[in-house]
């Protein structure tokens, strides 16, 4: 086993909670490894786990472990843990586990989970679209689509998302999260291979070229997953597309980092909005 035979990687830092006197990983740790990894392997494949197995109708549940060694991780190393769902049968299926530094293989592994009834905890089989969604993924086929529309299209979609992030979330005020300006708006949602909404975002009528950008919300378990970037190019693209030069918007503090690694830069100065700090920031198209 190499690592060409693995599309998706979960990478790590041994830290020394986790190590012995002779600073070599505690076996025990490796299936923890493996654990963290799976879990970031339903979000690669843009699935909030216990919505998306609620939706289900099931549970997955780990019926065999195993590990076999060949060299030890040590202090302070990084590794790269890959996944790859090796087999799916009636309501079982198989990851292959394995854990490298650099090129060098140090673990291999698998874990075979059974989806079951939650409450009875008695096998059913794997959904067929469990089973698309996993085979799409080992295929390299994307894992979620971004549509724009008007708010007639999409508000239905957009709605509960923004709600769940904006007000429950972030305590903003109803009647500051709704305007008429989604009305106007073309807005974008970003679904994953069940029908989930997972992103969403508008694009405001242009002033005098310049595109305003607002209302971008991810949910919050796959933050960090790429899809708020999705949903932000597919609204620049269209910005561009109808021949606006620049594209602004009004960056939460704490999402500064992340426009700034788009290309976006700061515009003036720090100002509050809706109770959160904000700064204007502006992108050239």
């Amino acid at each position: 086993m190499n690592r060409q035979d693995f599309r998706f990687f979960h990478r790590l830092r041994v830290r020394w909670a986790e190590v012995d006197m002779q600073k070599i990983v505690f076996n025990a740790h490796y299936l923890m490894y493996f654990d963290t990894a799976v879990t970031d392997y339903w979000r690669a494949m843009a699935l909030p786990y216990e919505d998306a197995m609620h939706l289900m109708g099931g549970e997955l549940f780990v019926k065999k472990a195993s590990i076999e060694f060949h060299a030890s991780a040590r202090y302070e190393d990084q590794l790269d843990i890959g996944m790859k769902c090796a087999r799916i049968g009636n309501s079982s299926m198989a990851f292959a586990c394995a854990i490298f530094r650099g090129d060098q293989l140090l673990i291999t592994g698998e874990l075979i989970y059974v989806f079951a009834d939650p409450a009875t905890q008695t096998s059913r089989p794997v959904p067929p679209e469990l089973r698309r969604i996993l085979t799409g993924y080992e295929a390299g086929e994307p894992m979620v689509t971004v549509r724009l529309g008007p708010w007639t299209e999409l508000g239905a979609q957009a709605a509960p998302l923004r709600t769940e992030v904006f007000v429950t979330e972030q305590g903003v005020p109803l009647d500051m999260e709704w305007d008429e300006a989604d009305n106007t708006s073309l807005h974008a949602v970003a679904c994953n291979g069940l029908g989930q909404v997972l992103a969403t975002g508008r694009l405001l009528l242009p002033v005098e070229g310049s595109a305003k950008i607002g209302r971008m919300a991810v949910s919050r378990v796959l933050r960090g997953s790429g899809l708020g970037r999705e949903v932000l190019h597919a609204l620049m693209g269209a910005a561009r597309a109808r021949g606006d030069t620049e594209v602004r918007l009004h960056a939460q503090r704490s999402a500064e980092d992340f426009y700034s690694r788009l290309g976006f830069e700061p515009l003036g100065e720090p100002f509050d909005e809706a109770g959160i700090s904000h700064i204007e920031m502006v992108k050239k198209l």
